[in-house]
């Protein structure tokens, strides 16, 4: 289970007002949990880990052992935001480093597609996919998001052209609205197997539906002991507890904010494998409580390597953050640093230790200097880096964010904002309807 410590917050905090906050974050703990607060009509995540049926996972897990029998080895997921974040995160973390160097054949490569407009990656996706044995998943609610839909077009026809429309059909699987929109229509046309996007969950609340399980399924990865993390988590945060981690951490977050005026989040980790992670983290955070001219901007760093970058600004620049440390307990893989006979590195004094004690020093070394240098510190432990406890995870972030978005007082669950560069990008990409838009934003240019 996953657990938040917030000591390296006493410096700077008095036990009454942090009491104080907690009592706030129960407020809003209540408001989540009896389903009365704003954006109400999206919380069909917060029972997703419990909900979802064997029969989802059973036509998932299909999926991927049909696309095994054809010989797939590239699976490009079209999608944007939390389209692909979640997979994206999921997949990165509990992946080998080197696997595609190391040429690992046990399931196909994940790869993604629809999350920008650069036409040099997509040509570059396009050289890879000519190589490779292909099939698409394609994840939009309405099917005329710009990036995923302009990304969809080159690869439907390519796939089509490839392999013919009917084996088509075989490899394209669309996750989408229940009943409506463009791309629901084009499944039924084609015949495509199809997920439903629920009507109740957002984007960024989607990894643990069919939007994340099935790139993750494909990837090769377990998504019942994903979901069975996350099932955990989600009993285990119902408590209306002052203990209840996620409020801790909602509370502490909020009064570093309100009280002492910390701007930025950063979010840090001490493995390679959580970067996306932290991406994932930086879209539902910065997302959710991002508006009405509030919110603690979400950032993130990869230690030790950020500390020769990073470092001297966390260290003494301006006051403005605080750290958010994700720790992991134990390592997967063992690496113990050797004895050498001349010793010219001078690190014989390190001989015997596994490299990873090395790096939870340095990461207790970098807390210390942190608070010392002004930076508040939470953490955020899991026991070891495998897909129970990153599902635990997500889901504690998830659930958190619903109660910390709350104590703010914004509505977690819309993104108004969003809205207004696709208006402009509309506009100037002479879109049908936007005539008079087109006129007036040329006028600015």
């Amino acid at each position: 289970m996953v657990k938040v410590d917030v000591k390296g917050c006493e410096p700077f905090v008095e036990q009454a007002k942090f009491e104080s906050y907690v009592n706030k974050a129960l407020e809003a703990f209540d408001t989540l949990d009896a389903e009365n607060g704003a954006g109400n009509d999206f919380l069909g995540w917060k029972h997703l880990p419990s909900e979802i049926s064997e029969s989802i996972i059973n036509d998932i897990e299909s999926i991927r052992n049909l696309w095994n029998r054809k010989g797939v080895d590239l699976v490009i997921a079209i999608g944007i935001g939390g389209s692909y974040l979640g997979a994206k995160c999921v997949i990165e973390a509990l992946s080998h480093n080197f696997a595609r160097q190391l040429k690992h054949k046990d399931a196909p490569e994940v790869v993604f597609a629809g999350n920008n407009l650069s036409e040099e990656y997509l040509a570059e996706l396009m050289d890879l996919a000519v190589e490779r044995n292909v099939a698409c998943i394609v994840i939009s609610k309405s099917g005329t998001t710009t990036e995923p839909a302009v990304a969809f077009r080159i690869f439907k026809q390519y796939i089509e052209s490839r392999y013919g429309k009917k084996e088509a059909a075989e490899r394209i699987v669309a996750i989408t609205d229940a009943s409506r929109g463009a791309l629901k229509t084009l499944s039924n046309q084609e015949g495509y197997k199809s997920f439903i996007v629920p009507d109740n969950v957002g984007g960024r609340f989607s990894v643990l539906t069919p939007v994340g399980l099935l790139p993750i399924a494909v990837a090769g990865f377990d998504i019942r002991e994903l979901v069975d993390g996350a099932k955990k988590a989600e009993r285990a945060l119902a408590a209306r507890e002052k203990s209840n981690p996620a409020i801790q951490y909602a509370a502490m977050r909020n009064l570093l904010h309100t009280e002492l005026g910390k701007s930025v989040e950063i979010l840090v980790n001490y493995s390679p494998k959580l970067t996306y992670v932290s991406e994932w983290w930086k879209q539902l955070y910065g997302e959710s409580e991002g508006k009405d001219s509030k919110g603690i901007f979400p950032a993130s760093v990869n230690n030790t390597a950020d500390l020769h970058s990073m470092g001297q600004f966390i260290q003494e620049g301006s006051r403005i953050m605080f750290e958010t440390v994700l720790h992991v307990d134990s390592a997967r893989r063992s690496v113990v640093i050797e004895s050498d006979e001349q010793n010219l590195d001078q690190l014989n004094y390190l001989s015997g230790k596994h490299v990873e004690h090395c790096n939870h020093m340095a990461e207790i070394g970098t807390r210390l200097a942190h608070i010392d240098g002004g930076v508040p510190q939470i953490t955020i432990s899991i026991d070891t880096l495998d897909a129970k406890r990153l599902g635990s995870l997500l889901y504690f972030f998830e659930f958190a964010c619903g109660i910390s978005a709350y104590t703010l007082g914004v509505n977690p669950f819309n993104q108004p904002g969003v809205e207004a560069y696709k208006k402009n990008m509309f506009a100037l990409l002479e879109k049908p309807g936007y005539e008079e838009a087109t006129e007036a934003i040329k006028a600015r240019l």
